[in-house]
């Protein structure tokens, strides 16, 4: 079963008032599975047999907030992490620039980090009892 996109390039295009831009599809599917794997597994809410959320709140939040995580990467001008894989350091004449190297996977880069506005849309009051934020339930 293919994961769950839960947002549309018309749903991004609406966020973000604007256009969409042309990777947007890439970048909901992106953004779709890194709140699967960072967010939504620690969820609790109700889903139909495709993996998407049945109450409308419910998948419209989650919609807002896969979007909030591809305008995030719009504003940090990275989807993928690759930024946060650089140099160790570089001089020119007497200035040193420079950083620890110790991970060269990108999991340092904005682009790995959540959206603050995506706590925002998972939160919100109306999903009280829909979405159960840090439920985790597995099936033996």
């Amino acid at each position: 079963m293919a994961a769950p996109v839960y947002a549309t390039v018309t749903d991004l295009a609406d966020y973000l008032g604007t256009p969409a831009p042309d990777d947007a599809d890439r970048l909901l599917t992106a953004a779709s599975r890194m709140l699967d794997a960072r967010v939504l597994a620690y969820c609790r809410y109700d889903v139909d047999t495709a993996g998407m959320p049945t109450d409308p709140d419910v998948a419209e939040a989650i919609g807002r907030a896969v979007c909030a995580q591809v305008a995030w990467w719009g504003e940090v001008g990275d989807s993928t992490g690759a930024v946060g894989v650089g140099y160790g350091s570089v001089s020119i004449g007497s200035v040193n620039l420079g950083r620890s190297v110790t991970s060269v996977s990108g999991d340092d880069s904005a682009a790995r980090q959540l959206a603050p506005q995506v706590a925002d849309e998972l939160r919100a009051p109306h999903l009280h009892g829909k979405l159960v934020i840090g439920a985790v339930a597995v099936a033996w």
